[in-house]
């Protein structure tokens, strides 16, 4: 209980601090940075919505909302599942163009029309490959022959009321759905991310990467490498638990007792919440820009936003310093705002 409390408080912390820079920072409203958002939005979501209901029903035995929750929760977890996938394949792509455009230091900044369209279009997969978990699951009861106690679980069975097409597809997906989740959701985002950077330092060679690393734009482009191999090694160590609950699940569930299934599940989605609340943590600590707008924001509710002329000037040169070194997140940086107005994440 105090984990959970733990692991709450610091994901919705973290995962608010990233969505309210990105989203009051002008200079860091890029596809990257958006992208970064999403992450966080969904994480929000998943720790907000799905973690108070599964601690209510491990309390209780009660399921908060009912036969409701035991749709929506798996829903909402595979499809946040789904979002960090395509994210992380979307940034692999994002720095193999970047590594390998002729103008790498000057391309043209992307149209929030492109941004949009690219968040729909991982959002939208995403929420269309998670259907089938509304069709599968199921609010169960058992009575406890001692106690006499009724537990609600939610169990996978499919709606016997479906049409009979749709119920084969739904019976075909629980039959492939653990190597479903071990293929889509564990081997693609990491294999792809691996061999996109591993492209990205062949393309480049030995010569452009001696030459970048000396520059300011070459270190930026080092930190979000650095970025996405963290963000994927976090991913790949908090997902490998799932995948081995999953295997010992399906071949040897004749064998173990319910209690014991249950553990493996609450394993699994313990590891997703910690997840989410991990990610932000790491994009604060990694991303510059994102880190020294979130100390700077800190200082400034700390101080109290005094009237002290002194302090508001060092506060404003910060922000500026901080808005200027985050356009590395940008393909061009843009124009320079006039010094007297206020920027930066308002307090």
């Amino acid at each position: 209980m105090f984990l959970s409390l733990i692991v709450f408080t610091v994901g919705i912390i973290g995962n608010l601090s990233v969505m309210c820079i990105v989203w009051h920072n002008y200079y860091m409203k890029s596809a990257w940075n958006s992208i970064l958002a999403s992450l966080a939005f969904w994480d929000f979501l998943i720790l907000f919505f799905c973690l108070p209901v599964v601690i209510f029903n491990e309390i209780t035995k009660k399921r908060l909302l009912g036969d409701v929750s035991c749709r929506i929760v798996p829903f909402m977890e595979v499809s946040s599942l789904g979002v960090t996938t395509f994210s992380l394949c979307a940034l692999g792509i994002d720095r193999f163009h970047a590594a390998t455009s002729p103008q790498a230091s000057a391309r043209p900044i992307e149209q929030c029309q492109s941004i949009i369209a690219k968040l729909a279009v991982v959002w939208l997969g995403s929420m269309t490959l998670a259907v089938p978990e509304l069709l599968l699951w199921q609010l169960a009861r058992d009575t406890s022959p001692v106690s006499g106690l009724v537990t609600e679980y939610c169990a996978m069975r499919p709606w016997s009321r479906l049409p009979e097409s749709i119920y084969s597809l739904v019976l075909t997906y629980q039959n492939a759905r653990m190597w479903w989740y071990f293929g889509c959701y564990f081997c693609l985002p990491v294999l792809f991310t691996v061999s996109c950077q591993l492209v990205t330092r062949r393309v480049r060679g030995p010569d452009k990467k001696s030459e970048c690393r000396g520059g300011k734009h070459g270190r930026g482009e080092g930190h979000l490498n650095c970025t996405i191999i963290a963000l994927t090694a976090i991913y790949g160590l908090c997902s490998t638990p799932e995948n081995v609950c999953n295997l010992v699940a399906a071949y040897m569930s004749p064998d173990m007792s319910k209690q014991t299934l249950d553990l493996l599940n609450l394993i699994n989605q313990f590891f997703l919440f910690f997840k989410c609340s991990v990610t932000p943590v790491l994009l604060l600590c990694l991303c510059r820009p994102l880190g020294q707008a979130f100390m700077d924001c800190c200082c400034c509710c700390c101080e109290g936003c005094g009237p002290d002329g002194t302090s508001s000037e060092s506060s404003a040169d910060s922000k500026l310093k901080t808005e200027m070194s985050s356009s590395i997140f940008f393909d061009k940086p843009r124009e320079t705002p006039p010094p007297l107005l206020g920027l930066g994440t308002p307090c």
